[in-house]
Formats: C-alpha cells, structure tokens, sequence
C-alpha cells in the first residue's frame, strides 16, 4: 500500500483516522479549551471488529490531534458507543482535588455457546484531559436481565433536579434512568412505542434543550438513529422527536417521523457535552456513512470520516417545531471567499471554473419559470453530482450515480430526494470536501449529507434550468489546491 492510495478521497475539513476502521462518534465532550471526539475503532483493520474508543482533540472542532487510543476491551467485553462529562462536583467521588472527565459506556460481551450477547453500561475516569483512563473498578454500573439491546448511554447534568440522567437505547425504545453519582441508577421511564420509525434497532440517542428562533419558548429534543433494515432502500439513518421533559419522562409533540437528515450519510451523530454556557451552542456532529456500504466504501488503509460539526436549534415552522443546522462558525476561517456570483438570470446554464481541493459555495436561487433548475458539481470532466430542484414535485433530488467510484454497492447509486414546502426561493450552503458533499437548505432547515468518491474534488459548479429561468446569486469559497 502507497502513501497515495491512503491520501486518496482523505478529508481536508472532516475527521478521518489515520488509518483503519472507525464508526460512531463517542463521548464528545469539551474541557479545558479542548473539544474531545472518541470515536468507534477498530485498530487491526478497516472494516467493523472488536471496538475500542479511539480519540482525537481540537480548538476548533476542523482541525484534529489524533491520540492514543483511550478505552480497550477487556473481561467484560469490547467498548461500544457511549458519552462522557465533565464531573465538575466530584459527584462520583473519582477527582478530590479538580474536575476531571468521566467516560459512560457500553461493554460488549458476544454470547457464547447458544446464550446471547450481554450489554451492560461502565465507567472510566481521567485525570490528565482524556490522556490516560482508570476504568472503574466496580464495573460495570448497569444492566438489564432480558434486554439484548441495551447500549449507547447519552448522561448529561439535569440542573433541575440536580442527578445525572442517561438516555439508553434498549431495542425499539429509548430508557430513562437518573444517578445522584454516575455509579448508581435508577429506571426513570421509557418512551418510543408507537412514536417515530421502527424501521429498524434504535440506537445513539441524545436529549437536550434547545431554544426557538425568535421566541423565547425551549423545546427538549431527543435524537434516535436507526439501524440498516435490508428490506429498505434507506439504510441505516437518523429521526428526531420536539417535545418536553420534567427530568424523569420525554413527551413528543408528535408521533410522525422526522429525519435530521435526507441524504444516505449522516448516522449515529451526538451532541458534545459540558459546552461552556458563555457559548451557549449545542454542536452536533455524525459519523458520515451507511451501514449499508459502509464497509465496502473505496478507501485504502482507512474507512470513514465525521461530518462537519453543526449548531443545532428549533425553528416554528407553521404549527410544526423542526430541529435547524448551520455549520459551525469555526469553518469560516478555513475559506477564503474568491468568487461573488453578482444577481443573474439563469436560463440554461451558467458555469464556474473553480478546480479546487475544496469549495463553500453560498446560492440563493429564486424561480422565474423553470421548471426544473439546479446544481452541478464538476468534480471532473466525466465525474458529477448533480442537484436538481423539481417545480413539480416540490423536491429536491441529489444524483450520484456519476460522481466517481460507485461499483461497490447498489444503493450508493439510489437518488437521495428532500421534499420542500416549496422551490420558488430556496438557500443553499453547499460544501464540498474530498469525498463528501454536505449540503444545509433554507438556513439549515433541510439537510442532505452525501459521500461521494471522485478522482477530484471540484473542477467547476454550474448551475442549470430547464423549460425556463431563474434569478441566482451567491459566491463561492474555497480552501485552494
């Protein structure tokens, strides 16, 4: 293997591994001016083994130190997802003299001799930033007697009722549980039966509070991913519930399903922790795959990378709360902007030469008459993917099935479609890294995420119209070659 097959389809922006195997992003926490991201990993191959945490820091949440691997397995099993804190209050009794950090995670023991796998939730704890960790002797915390499924702990600090909660997930539901001291817990509630998709196992939840724009209600927010069905085109994927929470139990403003994301590439993504309250934001970031390829996508010597972290709100929409996206203001200073787009009418198409590692591209389209119009991204001359706004059908549909490399699974080449309230204005910000395009709509009330392996990242964009025209206008941005 050559330094150039494992630089090929490497991030410049996002979060990949060195080299092999990484999934679900884990106890995303920050402290002591470092943002933490532990990550799944496997470190003796690049397709999904025996799970460790891996672990990388950064200022700035682009920019990442890959460490040392923090948490192995060990006789209760190999380490799966789950979250960490900071234990300001030393309600564990673990840090006497300062706060330090407390991972909360899922032990993974394979069933053996006909009897099931056991999940079960333990400890580790650091006091040097997340360098070295103690896992807890009295391991592990809890358990369940029946639940198979029975992992990925989400804990935060519920000031209101001063004890830590954990949000589980166990099967097709989420379980509540609360701890004065993150050693013992206590069930809470349940919620999930009859709410959202049961497509497939629910996974990596998260619960918090957001604000509405331009109001002073919050909502609580609770995020449950779900995994790969076969019977489905879908994949695996990600919904969400609005509603309330009184410290023990979640009630959803509705029972529909609501996806975080439209695109084939946003999965298991998490909130970090303990974000100082002078900032104020909730960041997000997700694992940008789907387990339905993601072990056969074309990299070498490495798989997967994150998604760009977002600040997460809730936006009323009509009668309807939705959970909103932007990009984090930290990746404004990696672009420099190069290109205005002055206001145009588009009718046919209008193209820019860019040729760039990777490219933010800013577009405010406005329908005349077209009946469609859209984007393409020239990654080469024969390699594009094209985005294409539908008057007709009030979607927007994201087309691969030309972007690159796309042999290694049938449903990389399905078009991944968003349906909107309407295509008469809409907002785009677009970027486009390496091997991924990240696309937010109508200040991030739609989001569509997309691997997509090209020789190159951006040689041009166009924008096209068809039966009509369209008023455009925007600029580009970009890191340079």
């Amino acid at each position: 293997m050559t330094i150039n097959s494992l630089a090929k389809y490497r991030p410049k922006l996002h979060f990949a591994p060195k080299e092999n195997w990484m999934n679900d992003p884990n106890g995303m926490v920050y402290f002591e001016g470092e943002y933490h991201l532990f990550y799944q990993y496997h470190p003796n191959g690049t397709t999904w083994g025996p799970m460790h945490w891996g672990h990388a820091v950064s200022k700035d949440m682009i920019s990442w130190e890959e460490l040392d691997i923090a948490l192995y397995p060990d006789e209760h099993g190999t380490i799966f997802s789950g979250s960490a804190v900071v234990d300001w209050n030393n309600t564990s009794g673990f840090f006497p003299d300062e706060p330090g950090l407390v991972a909360i995670f899922t032990h993974h023991l394979e069933g053996t001799e006909g009897k099931p796998s056991v999940q079960t939730q333990s400890l580790a704890f650091s006091h040097d930033k997340g360098r070295t960790w103690t896992k807890y002797e009295g391991n592990p915390v809890l358990g369940h007697e029946t639940k198979v499924d029975f992992r990925d702990p989400k804990v935060f600090w519920h000031k209101e009722t001063e004890k830590w909660l954990m949000s589980l997930a166990t099967g097709q539901t989420i379980t509540f549980y609360s701890s004065p001291n993150l050693i013992d817990w206590t069930f809470e509630s349940e919620f999930g039966e009859g709410f959202g998709s049961h497509d497939g196992v629910w996974e990596c939840p998260d619960l918090f509070k957001l604000k509405v724009e331009d109001s002073d209600e919050e909502k609580w927010v609770l995020i449950v991913s779900i995994g790969d069905n076969p019977k489905f085109d879908q994949g695996s994927f990600t919904q969400y519930f609005t509603g309330s929470f009184d410290g023990s139990t979640f009630t959803a403003d509705h029972d529909s399903i609501k996806l975080l994301d439209f695109g084939k590439d946003n999965y298991a993504g998490v909130s970090f922790s303990d974000i100082p309250d002078e900032d104020g934001r909730r960041i997000y970031l997700g694992w940008m795959s789907n387990w339905r390829y993601a072990n056969q996508i074309p990299t070498e010597g490495w798989r997967s990378q994150m998604t760009l972290p977002r600040e997460l709100s809730v936006r009323k929409v009509g009668e309807n709360y939705k959970v909103i996206q932007k990009l984090v203001e930290e990746l404004d200073s990696y672009f420099s902007k190069n290109v205005d787009i002055n206001e145009c009418v588009v009718e046919g198409t209008k193209t820019l030469e860019l040729d760039e590692s990777s490219v933010d591209l800013t577009l405010h389209l406005e329908r005349v008459n077209a009946d469609q119009f859209g984007i393409t991204v020239h990654h080469t001359e024969n390699q594009y993917t094209t985005l294409t706004f539908d008057q007709a059908k009030n979607a927007l549909v994201l087309d691969r099935k030309h972007s690159g490399q796309i042999d290694f699974s049938d449903m990389f080449l399905l078009d991944q479609e968003v349906k909107l309230d309407s295509t008469n204005d809409v907002k785009l910000r677009l970027v486009v890294d390496s091997a991924s395009i990240e696309l937010l709509v109508n200040d991030g009330e739609y989001s569509l995420t997309s691997l997509v392996y090209p020789d190159k990242a951006c040689e041009a964009i166009s924008i096209h119209t068809s039966n009509g025209s369209i008023k455009a206008r925007g600029y580009v941005s970009s890191l340079g070659k």
